[in-house]
């Protein structure tokens, strides 16, 4: 699936020469982002994809149909035992429903359209137990805000979740589609739930309103049954119901998480991280004002969410001073809502109503977070600047919350929450049965064939960004992710503004000092090398946090780790990542604020530049550390011959342009 970003893919199609879809039932199109937008620019924008799914056979969802995730889950693309992908880092949401679904990139999508093929590296598998029964009150949303906030160490850093346990039963398809949604900020790559009777029951119950969608009578012949779901039909639900997939007794994990669900009081994710996580109890002692609510997004705008903020809202009114912002998550739930009376009541108590779509929740549109202002949102990411305005604050929690601090103008429960029938209001049971310490040892770098032309090294000045999950809007801000006509030039102008607006003009102080490579076949290539703390370039999917990287001068960043969506859009568009944990530890007791990554550098910069240099031997697995004419040397993993391959082709575009014309008859 890709959404707005179809535009670009569609360019990166044509660029790499290919001229029709490998098979067009593979991709789908949902225009979902950027739907509030009606100038002539935007609507030209997606008058042409729509011309382009016309043109080669593919199916196509328009503005206002609905958030594309909540679309392939309503429309049968994401489907239990299947694999299903998109261009947006929160596939992982199809595991709400048996599917594996986890992120592409842009230019995967066009590989994926021209040759039907791309690449995955296999992911270490986490098994994420839970257990018990959730108390009154407490949601599938709490259940996520607590595991992101209580196993915050990089647990489940890019790797696939299978989620058991006896607490499962007990969790409707709404709140394990929340969960697994949110596995994106957990940091995993996928989060899978098993198919069991509740979702079996669910899809009977989707199969009786697709019949409803068309009248048919069984008492005249005259009138023909309904067509057939090309996707969600009998034989499908049929043949899922016999498959009966389930793990081996004896299946190996790398780590056994267990969260409790008797345990867990309604939690509250910020501000302005999910890796914050605190008891609603606790933060509503605090009465925390709020400016702006949102009851929108893929997370928790589903019928169901909406109906519980009804409940919690209706013979109230918006508090004075809180604009409180609505928006289905797809025009079908905007529908049945309507038709149970609970848009009414939202819109009767004074919430503004917004079209089914991204929105605020992306940083588009109506409705954003001003400088100094506090949103508390149901949405799935509170990321600096994501929302608005970089020195606003953002929470998280779950509709019900959002409902009640929009009635209250704090942040609050709902006053059906009863405090006696909750467990009490501090951190769940959680715990972690097999660890698997011990099972990673150092690995020997070991020396890569150099393919012909690439280079060595790379060398050249360091800065520091002492920050760990520094993410991908604070890498490249959203509300540049949309404009499809931003040059490389711009993009490198406004590259880590979120996280440091004195970053990219240092940047081209220090490149303008770089010598000049001596030809493409020089050995060393100098560049600016950029290192960073832990799960760096978490977040969205949106591939100009890599190009924008590479754009501005940095043909390399080094961290303790990286979110893997951005490794993989880095290796498609030759940006060089390396994991040198040794270095960071070193650099951050030298010169991070109080010897801990967080609060930038010793003398309060949020980059630090102390004049060191590192030459980065990628080939030969070394990095060499100059400082004040010391050298200090670190081991690191060697670049591989594929990812040289993706380099020395410009990246993966290049690759399969390459390819493309390899399979070419001659002339």
């Amino acid at each position: 699936m890709t959404h707005d970003n179809t535009g670009p893919v569609i360019s990166k199609f044509n660029s790499i020469g290919a001229t029709r879809i490998y098979n067009p039932s593979q991709p789908v199109f949902t225009l979902d982002h950027d739907v509030q937008n009606k100038s002539p620019k935007n609507l030209q924008k997606y008058a042409s994809i729509e011309g382009f799914a016309r043109k080669h056979g593919i199916d196509f969802y328009p503005a206002g149909r609905g958030i594309g995730h909540q679309v392939l889950v309503e429309e049968g693309y994401a489907f239990p035992y299947t694999l299903t992908v998109a261009s947006d880092s929160h596939s992982n949401m199809y595991g709400g429903v048996g599917c594996v679904g986890t992120p592409i990139v842009r230019t995967d999508a066009a590989a994926l359209w021209a040759t039907g093929q791309t690449w995955w590296q296999v992911p270490r598998m986490v098994k994420v137990e839970l257990k018990g029964k959730l108390a009154p009150g407490v949601t599938g949303k709490d259940v996520i805000v607590a595991l992101c906030g209580s196993f915050n160490k990089d647990e489940v850093l890019n790797a696939a979740i299978e989620f058991t346990g006896d607490g499962i039963p007990q969790l409707s398809i709404d709140d394990r589609l929340t969960i697994a949604n949110m596995t994106t900020e957990w940091g995993a790559l996928a989060g899978v739930f098993p198919v069991d009777d509740v979702l079996l029951k669910w899809y009977e119950g989707r199969l009786k309103k697709l019949e409803l969608r068309t009248f048919a009578s069984p008492l005249s012949d005259s009138i023909p049954p309904p067509p057939e779901h090309p996707r969600i039909n009998r034989r499908r639900l049929d043949e899922v119901r016999a498959s009966n997939l389930a793990s081996d007794a004896d299946a190996q994990y790398s780590s056994h998480l267990v969260l409790d669900l008797s345990t867990l009081v309604p939690y509250v994710s910020g501000p302005n991280s999910v890796k914050v996580a605190n008891p609603l109890p606790v933060l509503e002692s605090s009465h925390i004002s709020i400016n702006k609510a949102y009851l929108l997004s893929c997370t928790n705008a589903r019928a169901s969410d909406i109906s519980a903020a009804a409940a919690v809202i209706k013979g109230h009114k918006v508090a004075p001073g809180v604009e409180f912002y609505v928006a289905p998550a797809s025009s079908e739930v905007q529908q049945e809502a309507e038709q149970n009376g609970d848009w009414e009541t939202l819109l009767a108590a004074g919430a503004k109503p917004l079209p089914a779509g991204c929105g605020p929740c992306i940083g588009l549109g109506t409705g954003l977070l001003e400088e100094g202002e506090v949103g508390i949102s149901a949405t799935n990411r509170n990321y600096k600047g994501r929302m608005g305005h970089p020195k606003a604050q953002a929470y998280l929690a779950s509709p019900a919350v959002v409902a009640a601090s929009a009635v209250k103008g704090y942040i609050a429960g709902p006053d059906s929450l009863d405090p006696q029938k909750l467990p009490p209001a501090g951190k769940p049971t959680i715990s972690i049965v097999n660890p698997g310490e011990g099972a990673k040892s150092e690995s020997v770098a070991q020396k890569e064939p150099v393919l012909p032309g690439f280079p060595s090294s790379f060398a050249g000045p360091l800065l520091f960004a002492p920050q760990d999950n520094l993410n991908t809007d604070g890498i490249y801000p959203g509300k540049y992710t949309y404009q499809d006509d931003i040059t490389l030039e711009k993009q490198a102008e406004v590259v880590m503004e979120n996280y440091d607006p004195g970053f990219a003009p240092l940047v081209a102080t220090l490149r303008q000092s770089l010598p000049k490579p001596e030809g493409e076949s020089s050995s060393t290539r100098p560049g600016i090398i950029l290192v960073s703390g832990y799960n760096f370039g978490t977040g969205s999917s949106r591939e100009q946090a890599a190009t924008a990287l590479k754009s501005a001068g940095i043909p390399v960043v080094i961290a303790g780790s990286f979110g893997d969506i951005f490794k993989r859009n880095a290796i498609n568009n030759g940006l060089v990542c390396i994991e040198c944990p040794a270095l960071v530890a070193d650099l951050t007791k030298e010169y991070a604020k109080d010897g801990q990554r967080g609060a930038g550098g010793k003398d309060g910069e949020l980059t630090v530049d102390k004049g060191l240099t590192a030459d980065v031997k990628v080939v030969d697995g070394e990095l060499v550390l100059t400082r004040g004419g010391e050298q200090k040397r670190y081991r690191i993993p060697a670049v591989g011959a594929s990812v040289q391959e993706l380099w020395l082709c410009g990246g993966l575009e290049g690759f399969v342009l390459k390819s493309i014309k390899a399979q070419a008859p001659a002339a």
